[in-house]
């Protein structure tokens, strides 16, 4: 029995009082560990493309092929070898936990999804932040439910607490996180739950913006709708980012397939897609001078911190450049396809990260370049 489990033994506080504590905590410790991935992102990105860029000038923009690939080659092993659950995106492990294990969930877990996708995404892999982190933050729920030895439907509370903690930490949203937690997990409104992810949430939202700030995630422009004819155009918007979508995932699981059938070690296939989404950034820049694209930026010029491709990481930055209007139709209209095929070879070959923030991306792409083509 744990320390906590013993403490609580002898204190014996009212079951209502332990609901209402445990969610802080969950909340709390969530909002740390996000705070802890977003900055490890940083500092393994500014040390790929910042400090040791300079080391290897020679190669150019072969760097950017051999990053992700060392990336891939560091973070492949931890999840082989220490939690093949971290695997993928997140969310789906984490809803099959819930499902087939009562929301048990190993704590090796939260190790492992924070390692492998802070190498994943801070070396260039197309993926989010989003996913691991709510699997983190489930994993750290369903392991206090585990050390406290509850019940299974008091540890899929405490799960859910550890998702909606994650997506408020990492977003700065506490609503979304509630929302995506009952909706998405759970798939239902239950009042007790409503109250602890409400709790959990805010806690960890509070961390977060301690450390990280109240930003929003995004600088949106106000917007008004001048004529009632605007709605017929969002329509037809949401029709074709319906069949982006749909082309998203159908990549994703036919690269998954391909990546499967490999006879390679789990632990190196990641590596196979780093290099080859470094081969995408490679032929990337002459794509865009082809398609004649403000070739005064085409993503060819040094330091390489400064010219990272767009289809790398999560791409939240450039979104923000794109809703202040500050990208041509062409960049947009290629990076609808390129960031899909960007993030189904990094996820598709066992990278880890998640796919909030590429289909993020995409919609972004696809209205910017909707716009662009409305004159909007």
């Amino acid at each position: 029995m744990t320390v906590l489990a013993r403490l609580l033994d002898r204190l014996a506080p009212r079951e209502g009082v332990l609901l209402l504590f445990l969610p802080v905590l969950v909340g709390a410790a969530t909002g740390y560990a996000a705070v802890l991935f977003i900055r490890l992102i940083a500092a393994i990105h500014n040390l790929g493309y910042g400090v040791l860029a300079p080391l290897a000038a020679d190669l150019g923009r072969g760097w950017f092929i051999v990053v992700p690939v060392l990336g891939a080659l560091l973070g492949g092993p931890v999840i082989a070898w220490f939690a093949a659950e971290a695997k993928g995106h997140g969310v789906p492990e984490v809803m099959q936990a819930l499902i087939q294990r009562g929301g048990r969930i190993r704590p090796r877990v939260a190790v492992a999804k924070i390692l492998a996708s802070a190498l994943c995404i801070g070396t260039g892999g197309s993926a989010g932040r989003e996913g691991p982190i709510v699997q983190v933050g489930s994993t750290l729920g369903s392991a206090m439910g585990q050390w406290l030895k509850l019940s299974d439907e008091r540890i899929k509370n405490l799960v859910a607490c550890g998702a909606a903690a994650g997506i408020a930490a990492t977003f700065n949203a506490p609503l979304a996180g509630i929302i995506f937690s009952l909706e998405v997990l759970l798939c239902e409104l239950q009042v007790a739950v409503f109250g602890n992810v409400v709790i959990a949430a805010v806690a960890s939202s509070i961390v977060s913006r301690i450390f990280l700030g109240a930003r929003p995630a995004f600088h949106v422009p106000t917007y008004t709708l001048h004529a009632p004819g605007e709605i017929v155009l969002y329509t037809l918007l949401g029709l074709f980012a319906a069949l982006a979508g749909i082309f998203f995932i159908r990549l994703l699981d036919t690269l998954e397939n391909i990546f499967d059938r490999l006879p390679l070690h789990l632990a190196l296939r990641p590596a196979v897609g780093a290099f080859c989404l470094g081969m995408v950034a490679w032929f990337y820049p002459h794509i865009l001078s082809f398609m004649s694209v403000f070739p005064e930026d085409s993503r060819l010029g040094m330091p390489l911190l400064a010219n990272v491709p767009h289809i790398y990481g999560s791409g939240f930055d450039f979104i923000d450049q794109v809703l202040q209007g500050r990208a041509p139709f062409l960049l947009l209209f290629a990076l609808v396809f390129l960031k899909p095929l960007a993030t189904a070879l990094t996820l598709g070959s066992g990278n880890s990260g998640g796919v909030f923030a590429p289909s993020l991306f995409t919609g972004a792409m696809l209205g910017g370049a909707y716009g662009h083509f409305l004159k909007l």
